[in-house]
């Protein structure tokens, strides 16, 4: 059990590092504009993957709610 443990630890801290990841590239994208550099579109990406969620309705509107609730669980 000790080893599901410190796995579900890694997980929520590579989580953690993903949406911090996210945040500071959009912030660079919204700094300088267009495309960064090794990073590419990624407001554009977000974008698209808000309006597939929102084009599937109620199962859009449950899959991003599950969404949120992972990435805000503490």
């Amino acid at each position: 059990m000790q080893y599901l443990d410190s796995i579900v630890g890694v997980l929520k801290k590579v989580t953690e590092l993903a949406v911090a990841l996210l945040a500071l590239a959009i912030v660079l994208q919204v700094l300088v504009g267009g495309n960064v550099a090794f990073i590419g579109d990624v407001i554009g990406n977000v974008t698209k993957i808000i309006a597939s969620l929102g084009s599937n309705g109620l199962v859009g509107l449950i899959a991003a709610a599950v969404l949120y609730a992972i990435v805000s669980r503490k």
